[in-house]
């Protein structure tokens, strides 16, 4: 009788999570955005930015790309500078998107410990957008919004041939996701 309890009482705190998950998605709406890929190859980072400000652009989303306001070899924390923010601000961009490359190959699950905007920043990124021998990239995505965390989504692109077919999949999918938790 025990275990019947337990059990009936787990399933209604995983749908109560689920379901209170499901609520903070649907309570953030991308209006603005400033991209930052963290990527270290420029290119990497150059093609990110651009294939996702078009995204963004074409659902008439206030959209910045990241390159435009660190200088190249710049650091990423110059975006932390009260000058900079204030800038942005004035330009209409309070939410920060930053997306990274998790890993290569296996089903990764959602950190429970998100960080906070300077620490993620300030973290290494050494996996480049495509290696030879994977199979699949799993991409981190998190929003930020005056500063706060407001979104953690992973974003796994299956089977990937070459650098362009990972941005296509990634690509598709963020439109699926735009459309159906971020508008």
């Amino acid at each position: 009788m025990k275990i019947y309890i337990n059990l009936i009482l787990a399933s209604f705190l995983l749908s109560t999570s689920i379901l209170a998950q499901d609520k903070e998605d649907k309570d953030f709406k991308l209006d603005n955005v400033l991209v930052v890929a963290q990527q270290d190859k420029q290119e990497d980072r150059y093609s990110l930015e651009v294939s996702l400000m078009q995204l963004f652009n074409s659902y008439d989303i206030k959209t910045k790309a990241s390159l435009n306001v660190i200088k190249q070899g710049g650091s990423p924390k110059i975006l932390l500078n009260d000058s900079v923010q204030k800038s942005l601000k004035d330009e209409g961009i309070d939410t920060y998107m930053l997306i990274s490359v998790r890993g290569y190959d296996k089903r990764f699950k959602p950190s429970e410990n998100i960080k906070s905007l300077e620490e993620e920043l300030e973290a290494g990124h050494l996996f480049p957008l495509y290696r030879e021998s994977a199979t699949s990239v799993t991409f981190s995505i998190t929003f930020y919004k005056d500063g706060e965390p407001v979104l953690y989504e992973l974003i796994r692109t299956g089977t990937v041939g070459s650098r362009d077919a990972v941005l296509k999949k990634l690509m598709r999918k963020l439109d699926r996701s735009l459309r159906r938790k971020w508008l």
